[in-house]
């Protein structure tokens, strides 16, 4: 099971880590300046995890697009 360090933030659930890792996303860092339109295309991404991915990037300086 995916950790959160140096991974994606536990707080977005299963499905969403799930998604993001078939996607290739593995890291936090990876979705800087990743379009939110594309991540919420993917099968278990939904408004709560991409909010959560938001703050967590914001937290770090940088964002989604």
């Amino acid at each position: 099971m995916m950790a959160s360090t140096g991974g994606l933030p536990r707080s977005i659930g299963a499905p969403a880590t799930r998604a993001l890792n078939a996607a290739g996303y593995t890291d936090l860092a990876q979705l800087a300046d990743v379009p939110a339109a594309e991540l919420s295309k993917l099968h278990g991404v939904g408004p709560k995890a991409l909010r959560l991915l938001r703050e967590a990037l914001e937290a770090r300086g940088t964002s989604l697009t």
